[in-house]
């Protein structure tokens, strides 16, 4: 009972110092609308190979997916251009000014399958049992409600869907991000297990990036 307390007691301040209760990992912080150019900076074209990326990932016409933290639709494009019109993108970020960002985007390629989504820092406002793939690219690391996000994340997965997640290794010093930015794949998995998940597939086929695939682990 004493120990219970004390884990309480030290899960308690980790959130009050802005870290994961069970990583110890400091949250990095949401990039604001002014970082919206570095989002879109031709050098990501090499340094993340997106469509690469999305090849090994496999996105089936018709899919249903949500990107979180979709930001100005550097990905959301190329997502519902392979989901076609018979899919559906489901756009979420926590700031409207991005989501601004993301139509203006989507209406200059004629992209009427996405749907922008103002999501909180707690909740996706996704809709239930709805989706065939979740995807966070470079995302994941900003949450700072991270469990509950996961919660909703979850909820809005079909029973066969996949949540995948593409974060800088951490791992790899060589790699040129903020090491709050960067995540390993023990701290991914640390976090995402006992919030309903399961590794299905890791890949390393990026030049700096891990690409997690995870599906939901049956309900107890």
């Amino acid at each position: 009972m004493r120990r219970l307390a004390c884990l309480l007691l030290l899960a308690a301040h980790l959130l009050a110092q802005n870290v994961h209760p069970i990583t110890g990992r400091r949250y990095a912080g949401v990039m604001g609308p002014g970082g919206a150019d570095w989002l879109v900076r031709p050098e990501r074209e090499s340094e993340e190979q997106p469509d690469r990326a999305l090849d090994l990932i496999g996105i089936a016409k018709g899919f249903t997916i949500a990107d979180i933290g979709a930001g100005a639709g550097y990905i959301t494009w190329r997502l519902a251009e392979r989901t076609g019109p018979t899919g559906k993108v489901y756009a979420n970020d926590i700031q409207p000014e991005m989501l601004d960002l993301l139509r203006r985007n989507m209406r200059r390629r004629h992209l009427e399958n996405v749907e922008p989504v103002l999501g909180a820092i707690d909740d996706p406002r996704l809709p239930a049992a709805t989706m065939d793939l979740v995807i966070l690219v470079d995302v994941y690391h900003e949450f700072s409600e991270p469990q509950k996000m996961l919660r909703g994340i979850r909820e809005s997965m079909k029973p066969d869907g996949r949540l995948v997640l593409l974060e800088y290794r951490a791992e790899d010093p060589k790699v040129p991000i903020r090491p709050e930015h960067k995540m390993t794949v023990a701290q991914v998995k640390a976090e995402l297990e006992p919030e309903g998940f399961r590794l299905d597939k890791l890949l390393e086929d990026l030049p700096r990036q891990h690409i997690l695939v995870f599906k939901k682990t049956p309900d107890r």
